[in-house]
């Protein structure tokens, strides 16, 4: 299985790169990985509704242009489904088993995924109530998917 996380913004910090790239080289035993960023928006402090509107759909279409057809797109969100990690492993396992070959896991900027990203999403997923910067996100993710394939695998992994 193919796994693309496709993702605003670039990560500057040292730690967040590196925590990264340790998940991204134990799931090369897994799946095939690839990591796409796409550049951000800049997003002064005090803005409209319409102008945190425009910064969004910008961004979309930034995403759009990395997604197929053919690609199951789970978009995280926070009114998406809440998985622990057993769910999300056997999410993960059954969309293989159901043929889907590539997941595409879209993490958006600082102010979240515009309409059109949601309303392409196959699935919307919420890894808490919390707000999680999108830079830590993404290595929480990786974890989890990790951890999804130790899990599917049969394979020991802390808890």
């Amino acid at each position: 299985m193919k796994i693309t996380i496709l993702a605003v913004g670039k990560i500057k910090e040292k730690y967040l790169k590196e925590g990264i790239a340790e998940y991204a080289k134990r799931l090369g035993r897994y799946c095939k990985l690839e990591i796409i960023e796409v550049r951000d928006e800049k997003t002064p402090d005090h803005i409209s509704e319409t102008q945190g509107m425009l910064i969004k759909l910008k961004e979309s279409e930034r995403l759009l242009r990395y997604v197929h057809d053919s690609d199951y797109v789970i978009a995280l969100a926070i009114d998406g489904t809440a998985l622990d990690s057993v769910g999300l492993s056997k999410k993960i396992e059954n969309l293989g088993i159901s043929g889907s070959s590539h997941l595409v896991f879209v993490i958006g900027g600082s102010l979240g995924l515009s309409e059109q990203v949601l309303m392409r999403a196959d699935y919307k997923l919420s890894f808490s109530n919390l707000t999680f910067p999108h830079q830590l996100m993404r290595m929480i993710l990786l974890e989890q998917v990790y951890r999804g394939y130790r899990i599917m695998n049969h394979e020991p992994y802390h808890k």
